[in-house]
């Protein structure tokens, strides 16, 4: 860390319910290395506030600390940001946003880091007088491909699976290729990714269930990375960096039968590579190169260099209680619907 630029800048607090046990999962991982990023940049820190946890902060003694105007708390947490956001007012509070489709606002006092374009886009609508930015997430260096001989044909996560997936495509593929379903946690998924020849994953249903979003999407491009042909929904986040017939292929494309066709075909061409095989679903190098350069540690890095004295100077201004944006509140909206129906009215009876 530069001592100069970290010794300048308030200390990161990311707040996470807990570390281990039930909330271990792709979202908990993604969050940690951001923080392991920040840290390269400015002093960041873990804070639990569920479960306490040996060797970190809590979050009900940090707020007994008289110095919190040093402090820049990153809230992140799904269905916890309302409550943290109310109990941390009058705090610096960042809000990292994965998923969408929450249903909560924010005041444009908490700015807001989002880890997809699809995110982003969707807080540009809902918070458009809050300062906003996009950090994608890192895929770690550990996803490359190995060039390992692959004993797997078709892999596929049960977890976030529809049950098209699950009880349809996956019962007929076994008929004809090698199929691993991982239905547990995995240790090691780099390892897997590099065992196995064509990656599926279909989310939507899932996350149409969940009536939130996918926020990313991590699978996927850990997958193509470690040289699997993917196939996947595009829905929100994934939608961001998959190309399909470029870089993947759409998942569901309209039938069973086309599913298997073309999935039996990329394992084929996984089989027995041949330079006249014309099969798109896993990317050329200089293809892949540009698509995981901006996911990698330094490019993130390089956007936290940025990001984090732009929040500084944003909780210095705020510091002396500046006269604020007006915001888009329910009612101003209808009255400017009201005042707009009226103008439109009145120049129909000029005619």
């Amino acid at each position: 860390m530069d001592a100069e630029i970290g010794d300048a800048m308030r200390t990161l607090y990311f707040l996470l319910p807990g570390t281990g046990g039930k909330y271990v999962c792709g979202g908990l991982f993604a969050e940690l290395r951001a923080m392991d990023l920040a840290q390269q940049v400015c002093d960041a820190a873990i804070v639990t506030y569920r479960q306490r946890e040996k060797d970190m902060l809590f979050l009900d003694e940090v707020l007994q600390q008289s110095n919190l105007k040093d402090v820049i708390f990153v809230i992140s947490w799904g269905f916890d940001v309302p409550k943290l956001a109310a109990r941390l007012r009058g705090q610096n509070v960042v809000y990292h946003a994965h998923s969408a489709e929450y249903g909560f606002s924010l005041p444009s006092r908490i700015p807001i880091i989002t880890v997809s374009r699809n995110t982003l886009g969707y807080w540009g609508q809902r918070a458009p007088q809050s300062l906003l930015y996009h950090l994608p997430n890192q895929i770690s260096d550990e996803f490359e491909d190995r060039g390992a001989s692959r004993d797997i044909d078709v892999l596929v996560q049960a977890r976030k699976s529809s049950r098209y997936l699950l009880y349809d495509l996956i019962p007929e593929l076994k008929k004809h290729c090698t199929v691993y379903v991982v239905d547990s946690f995995v240790d090691d998924l780099a390892s897997l990714f590099n065992r196995a020849r064509v990656y599926l994953y279909d989310s939507a249903e899932y996350w149409a269930l969940q009536s939130v979003t996918e926020g990313f999407g991590l699978q996927p491009m850990e997958a193509i990375a470690c040289g699997c042909s993917v196939f996947s929904s595009v829905n929100h986040g994934l939608s961001d960096y998959l190309d399909p017939g470029f870089n993947c292929a759409k998942i569901a494309g309209y039938s069973r039968d086309f599913d298997v066709q073309r999935i039996l075909a990329a394992v084929q061409e996984g089989r027995s590579p041949s330079p006249a095989n014309t099969a798109t679903t896993q990317p050329p190098d200089t293809v892949l190169d540009s698509l995981l350069r901006p996911h990698r540690a330094a490019a993130i890095r390089q956007r936290w260099q940025v990001i984090v004295p732009e929040l500084n100077a944003f909780f210095d201004h705020l510091g002396r209680s500046p006269q604020p944006i007006p915001e888009w509140t329910p009612w101003r909206l209808a009255a400017w619907r009201a005042e707009g129906a009226i103008a439109k009215l009145r120049k129909k009876l000029k005619r």
